[in-house]
C-alpha cells in the first residue's frame, strides 16, 4: 500500500509527484478538511506571554533570532 498526496481543486486531482503502475489498480481517495486559522486580537494575551517565558533564562527576541537563523 502507497500513500498517494495531492491537490483537488475546481475538479481536478493533481499529484504532487507521479505515479507508475502497470496495471488497473483500485484507489480510495480521502478528501481532508483544511480548517481556517484567523487569529484576531482577542488571541493573543500580553499576560500569558510573560507567564510562558517566566522560565526563560535567556532574551526572547535573541531566541527568536538564532531560531530563524537556523531555518536558513
Amino acid at each position: 500500500m502507497e500513500t498517494i498526496t495531492g491537490t483537488y481543486y475546481k475538479g481536478r486531482l493533481s499529484r504532487d509527484r507521479p505515479l507508475k503502475v502497470k496495471k488497473p489498480i483500485k484507489i480510495l481517495v480521502t478528501l481532508l478538511e483544511e480548517k481556517e486559522t484567523r487569529l484576531s486580537i482577542s488571541d493573543f494575551s500580553f499576560l500569558g506571554s510573560q507567564d510562558l517565558l517566566k522560565d526563560c533564562k535567556t532574551s526572547f527576541s535573541d531566541e527568536v533570532i538564532d531560531e530563524r537563523r537556523n531555518d536558513l
